[in-house]
């Protein structure tokens, strides 16, 4: 069922079982999952079905530290959320990513891989993912060509990746429209959120539209999954009752902001044409293909971080701008024409190129930031045409990241060397090891993580095992914002799987 509040008298009180505030990869994946139960789901989407400027508006905000992309640019803000424009890259975390480890400061979740894997395999389908399968081995028997680098499987393996074309605002649209228990609310932004004078539990959530039009809503169990930085920034908004916002009262919220590291680290020079499709992909055509990563084992030895490392032929890759200085329109729309421009020109300008450069190519890694509390959401003064004030990211980095980015390109070095493939060119930003800055040029991944994380004690995190907001009853958050660590991949996959066991946490609730 669909409702677009513009169109409510002013004042209404919407009210049911469950309230999911955002229209997301998590908020749709979650409502699905009560798709024609007894259940009342109301599923509030700050926009509409279409692209719009004035929502597109209720995103902007301000930036500092590490350089990085205009926040009204970094996400979509209508039905189907970010799923919009992502390039669909799905794979699990790893094992190590869930573990406590001693060389990274405030890692280690209160769940382990085992807590998760039952909702991988129903993630894969909402994303219209394979199978959950994400061996090598499974797949070098699917598809042709699949050779890998005969490299050392104690140093280096092959993370396997799935790749989604799913968009949420034309796959989902018509099932959740067409639901009996699902009520979707557009142009319904959540502005404030209200709890009884205890500050146990959620009493009211506040919508508000460009209309000028205000309404309540009024549910059993609350969840917000509106993203990372607007769950943070929706929580702190919400002071009229707590004073330092909902949930923050150890000063957790926003805190501990992640991203993904993506920049160019070297040039691999082969010696001999390598023939594979192994480390390759086409978008809407690929079905598996792999990153290179570095083993459990040698990252604890080495004390880095989780990463992997893809490939890009030279000759294209020499042409390409860091999507850092292309994405930096306002309008996502036009961020994204200005990425595909470089993209097409850098590919027409390598197609014609030979000699040595066909046998090389540029090593990109995508790596977990450090958790640091000092990376982190706070409210800016400026308010969004609605009231509530903008948010404001400080992306801060760390020594830990400069020195495992520097220290997998010296393996990846090492091991192509000793296997007498070919020889690895640094680049020269990582040769001084006293220099912990990143260049301007740094990539991020658009994958926004960490700032309400999942912590069993209140004093280290924002919400519980069951992604519950510490001390209020009913309030719970989906998405990667509950990421204590925030591995290699690409969050959706997790983030879907996460989400999911939530639901399943909830029906056992209502």
């Amino acid at each position: 069922m669909h409702i677009d509040a513009r169109h409510l008298p002013n004042n209404s009180i919407i009210e049911g079982d469950l309230c999911i505030i955002g229209a997301g990869a998590a908020g749709i994946s979650m409502a699905l999952d009560w798709n024609n139960s007894r259940h009342k789901v109301i599923l509030l989407e700050g926009g509409g079905f279409d692209y719009d400027d004035s929502i597109q508006d209720l995103y902007s905000g301000k930036t500092s530290g590490q350089k990085y992309y205009p926040l009204r640019a970094s996400r979509l803000h209508y039905f189907g959320g970010t799923t919009g424009h992502w390039a669909g890259m799905c794979a699990p975390f790893d094992p190590i990513d869930f573990k406590e480890r001693p060389w990274v400061p405030h890692s280690g979740w209160p769940i382990n891989m085992e807590d998760l894997e039952p909702y991988y395999a129903k993630a894969n389908e909402v994303l219209e993912v394979g199978p959950y399968n994400y061996s090598y081995r499974y797949w070098n028997e699917k598809v042709p060509n699949l050779k890998p680098f005969p490299l050392d499987d104690t140093v280096i393996w092959n993370k396997i990746w799935q790749f989604s074309t799913a968009r949420y605002n034309t796959l989902y649209r018509d099932t959740i429209v067409n639901s009996k228990n699902i009520h979707l609310y557009t142009y319904a932004q959540a502005t404030n959120i209200l709890t009884n004078d205890g500050l146990s539990e959620v009493s009211d959530i506040i919508v508000k539209n460009h209309e000028g039009k205000t309404h309540t809503v009024r549910a059993k169990q609350v969840i917000l999954a509106c993203g990372a930085i607007q769950n943070a920034r929706l929580l702190l908004a919400s002071n009229t009752q707590a004073p330092k916002g909902i949930g923050n009262q150890n000063d957790l919220v926003g805190r501990f902001f992640m991203e993904h590291l993506e920049i160019a680290i070297g040039e691999l020079w082969l010696f001999e044409p390598f023939i594979s499709d192994l480390y390759s992909w086409d978008y809407g055509q690929t079905r598996a293909s792999a990153e290179l990563a570095i083993t459990e084992d040698l990252q604890e030895q080495e004390k880095i971080l989780n990463g992997t490392v893809s490939l890009t032929p030279l000759k294209v890759a020499q042409y390409m701008k860091p999507r850092m200085e292309t994405w930096q329109n306002e309008d996502p729309r036009k961020s994204m024409d200005n990425v595909f421009a470089n993209w097409g020109e850098a590919d027409e300008k390598g197609r014609n190129a030979s000699g040595f450069i066909e046998k090389a190519h540029q090593l990109n890694i995508r790596i977990e930031q450090a958790p640091n509390p000092n990376s982190r959401i706070t409210l800016d003064s400026k308010k969004d045409a609605l009231g509530v004030p903008e948010a404001h990211l400080h992306w801060a980095l760390t020594r830990l990241d400069k020195h495992s980015v520097r220290t997998i390109i010296h393996i990846l070095g090492q091991e192509f060397g000793k296997s007498g493939l070919g020889r690895v060119k640094m680049k020269a930003f990582l040769r001084d090891t006293d220099d912990d800055l990143f260049p301007e040029e740094t990539n991020g991944g658009w994958h926004h993580m960490g700032t309400t994380r999942m912590a069993d004690d209140p004093q280290k995190g924002v919400v519980d095992s069951n992604c519950k907001v510490h001390g209020i009853s009913n309030l719970f958050i989906a998405g990667s914002g509950c990421y204590p660590t925030s591995a290699a991949p690409n969050p959706t996959l997790s983030l879907t799987a996460l989400s999911l066991r939530l639901s399943d946490h909830l029906k056992k609730k209502v």
